[in-house]
């Protein structure tokens, strides 16, 4: 009989204690925080599988497909992105900017224009074609969070939103901690 490995709880992770101070934590509340690691380490699986979906189905880098992420959240927030702020939001440089705008607009996924404020500016938007496909392959899939969230109290989604708000929190700080994070250029 195969036994069941627990990939995310504080016990298999950290079986001696030496990541986790677990001072004042009893094996109740222990089981409690797993079953809570366990939860977001399948909500994260599920996540990149639904990512990884899209991008089969749209045919795309994952660099692609977080570029074309970034410029419908510009469009549906009335943003005119530009190709400062899709480098900056990718973290990567310029050079690799102008290649995958190149490569995205080759491929008929966006639109490179002049600004109507500015003529100077480069302003980017993804085309028709490539929002509904992408609502498709993985906006829908992202929709589907609405119903756990809107099945919660006020007070549940305060406690909730403090939990993940801290935990990013926390979890970005081991980042600072190491130095910077790496850039998606590699």
């Amino acid at each position: 009989m195969s036994r069941r490995v627990e990939l995310y709880s504080v016990e298999a992770n950290d079986p001696h204690g030496e990541l986790v101070d677990r001072t004042g934590v009893g094996p109740e509340q222990l089981e409690r925080i797993g079953r809570l690691m366990t939860a977001m380490g399948r909500l994260r699986t599920v996540e990149r599988k639904v990512f990884e979906a899209g991008q089969q189905y749209m045919r795309l880098k994952e660099t692609d497909m977080l570029a074309i992420q970034f410029l419908i959240a510009c469009f549906h927030q009335n943003v005119d992105a530009t190709p400062g702020m899709l480098a900056a939001h990718l973290r990567i440089t310029p050079a690799s900017t102008t290649k995958l705008l190149d490569r995205l607009e080759n491929s008929g996924h966006v639109v490179r224009s002049r600004s109507n404020l500015d003529r100077r500016t480069v302003t980017v938007t993804v085309t028709p074609h490539t929002r509904l496909a992408a609502m498709n392959a993985v906006g829908r899939h992202h929709a589907a969070r609405f119903a756990a969230a809107a099945a919660l109290t006020e007070s549940e989604i305060k406690i909730v939103t403090r939990f993940l708000a801290a935990t990013a929190d926390d979890m970005e700080a081991t980042l600072l901690d190491e130095g910077s994070p790496p850039s998606r250029d590699g």
